[in-house]
């Protein structure tokens, strides 16, 4: 594969060289100074692509938003894609990377997946020398009379390391306590660079982080550490996009990248805002299935930023179905009609689920070489039968050429349907009613159960008067519940509330339902060994 100067891909993009900052032949930061010369531009249409509830047998959801660009610059339609920044962590673990398959693949890959343009190494470096000045504090005096052991702030890093989940730091002194590590695409930080407008909001965000408590029972700010300009020393080139190819030569940006189960799971406002001022059509990706990533678009996102949806894609594929409707994975390749007409729920869920936001919704069926024909007659059937727009893509094995009929159905709907995107709820609402609306109408659950430790943390948020904040749920990504073995369309299950933290500066509250990790764990076998 021979890739084009990254010059000349972003001339492609209307972005002249007087913006760029190269690192290498294929891979550039681009200037937020750009965005002055183009504030008064109209905005371009945006689309979101999602997917439904992820399974082992994969659906392929970078991989339709790749494909979706390529096709769409094949029927001579000018656009921009705009992904999330990979983390090493699910690189290196069971995941794997994030930059497409086949023939639809952002390159140079294996630069992207690993160290890229070192906004990962930036973000953890800031998040852990926020975490230094806090126990250096506390050794020089403390005049903040900050608590110990209530520290909220905590360090990362980008590789799954179960280990450090649970350590303790100055062991054996008078400030010994505990400390934990968070993946850093989990930390607050990573979701601040991601909601920022610009680098005078990341700025005024950071300042608002609640690290600590005081002894007294008092909030204890970023800005009280006075480190806000170290901080925006080490993040000033994390703030830029940056600008890569598909395979066939197309932009994209690829910019932050917080997870989807335990963050909001977006890339940048900074680099969407840029890539609506400079295209026609801007398409995204929201990570994991739409109950995750594309509520959290809608809700956080979109209210941060001030964006209007006008598409959203719904990638599923013929084998995840089948596994939703109780087939085996070894029986994958095996013509099942029956777990295709029971899986297909799962997808009925999550369209329906997204025309609650009030935006046009495609479905894309990602092709595999197993697909029987039976299979795909009865799945264009039940699609008709709900009045589905929908379309077959073949971007992983003919690039472009094999999205041109999804790129085709997007445009028709960018061009004929009007999109009035609503939220979900009243960002005022109480937090309680916030976390119970979610829960009832985007996972279809009976009922929500609070631990006591969950509700002794709302009870701190609305201290704060902090209460008035979009929810971020932290939930399994594999099904509608918060059990990962509840597939397809579970019903009568309650959704548990075991925890509640505030994401002040990102400006969202988390809440933590069942088991979920902030710092992952490798596999058996991990990937790294793979390599």
């Amino acid at each position: 594969m021979e890739l084009e100067n990254i010059e000349k891909i972003a001339k492609k993009a209307g972005i002249s060289r007087d913006f760029l900052e190269f690192y290498g032949n294929y891979k550039a930061k681009i200037s937020n100074s750009i965005y002055n010369d183009l504030k008064d531009k109209p905005n371009g249409k945006l689309v979101l692509v999602t997917a439904i509830t992820p399974t082992k047998a994969g659906e392929g959801k970078t991989t339709a938003s790749i494909a979706l660009l390529d096709g769409l610059k094949k029927i001579n339609q000018d656009a921009l894609l705009c992904l999330r920044e990979p983390s090493m962590g699910p690189t290196f673990g069971l995941k794997g990377g994030a930059t497409g398959g086949g023939k639809v693949t952002i390159e140079p890959h294996d630069d992207i997946n690993l160290h890229f343009t070192g906004d990962m190494h930036a973000l953890t470096s800031a998040i852990n020398l926020i975490s230094a000045v806090i126990d250096n504090h506390i050794f020089q005096g403390n005049e903040l009379n900050i608590d110990k052991n209530r520290i909220l702030w905590h360090r990362a890093l980008d590789v799954n390391d179960r280990a450090l989940r649970n350590i303790i730091v100055n062991k054996g002194t008078k400030d010994e306590h505990e400390e934990h590590f968070v993946i850093t695409v989990a930390s607050e930080l990573m979701a601040i660079l991601c909601l920022s407008n610009d680098e005078l909001d990341f700025k005024a965000k950071i300042e608002k982080i609640l690290v600590a408590y005081t002894y007294d029972d008092k909030p204890v700010f970023l800005k009280d550490l006075k480190i806000t300009n170290a901080i925006m020393k080490i993040m000033k080139d994390a703030l830029k996009p940056n600008i890569v190819q598909t395979q066939e030569g197309n932009p994209c940006f690829v910019h932050g990248g917080p997870f989807a189960n335990i963050a909001h799971g977006c890339s940048s406002l900074i680099a969407t805002k840029l890539a609506l001022k400079l295209s026609p059509i801007v398409i995204t990706e929201a990570g994991f299935a739409s109950d995750l990533g594309a509520e959290k678009f809608f809700d956080i996102k979109c209210r941060e930023g001030n964006l209007h949806v006008d598409a959203v894609v719904l990638v599923a594929t013929i084998r995840a179905l089948k596994l939703h409707g109780g087939e085996l994975f070894e029986n994958l390749e095996e013509e099942n009609i029956s777990a295709l007409t029971e899986g297909f729920k799962n997808l009925e869920q999550h369209y329906f689920n997204l025309r609650k936001f009030n935006v046009p919704v495609v479905v894309a069926i990602n092709h595999f070489a197993s697909d029987k024909e039976k299979e795909i007659e009865e799945l264009i059937k039940l699609c008709r039968k709900d009045g589905f727009n929908f379309a077959f893509l073949d971007g992983y094995l003919k690039g472009g050429e094999g999205s041109i009929e999804l790129a085709k159905k997007v445009k028709e709907v960018l061009d004929t349907k009007k999109s009035e995107l609503k939220y979900l709820y009243d960002v005022n609402s109480s937090v309680e009613e916030k976390i119970n609306i979610i829960s009832k109408e985007i996972y279809h659950a009976k009922d929500v159960i609070y631990t006591k430790k969950a509700l002794d943390s709302i009870q701190n948020i609305k201290k704060l008067g902090c209460e008035n904040l979009p929810i971020c749920m932290a939930k399994t990504q594999s099904s509608f519940s918060d059990n990962p073995k509840l597939l397809n369309v579970p019903r009568n299950f309650n959704i548990t509330i075991s925890d509640v933290s505030l994401s002040n500066g990102a400006g969202f509250i988390v809440c933590y339902c069942g088991n979920i990790l902030t710092m992952p764990g490798l596999p058996k076998v991990p990937l790294a060994m793979k390599m």
